[in-house]
């Protein structure tokens, strides 16, 4: 288990305190995820979702930028 969790409702990294998903985050998953970038994809889009409930004060280009942008 990932020292960098979310720490809910406000999406910061349990780890480093930066928004969640942090850098060393999208590293380990990157790695965990290796030859399944679509189950990533899937389970960032739940996690987006998520966040979106929780930070609704956010503008939706930003979190969708910060859940699903760095999967390119």
């Amino acid at each position: 288990m990932s020292a960098h969790g979310p720490v809910l409702p406000v999406w910061t990294c349990d780890g480093c305190g930066g928004p969640w998903p942090c850098e060393t985050r999208r590293r380990e998953l990157r790695a965990e995820y290796a030859g399944a970038p679509i189950s990533l994809a899937l389970y960032m889009g739940a996690q987006l979702a998520r966040a979106t409930a929780d930070l609704s004060w956010a503008p939706a280009r930003a979190l969708h930028r910060r859940f699903l942008g760095w999967l390119r």
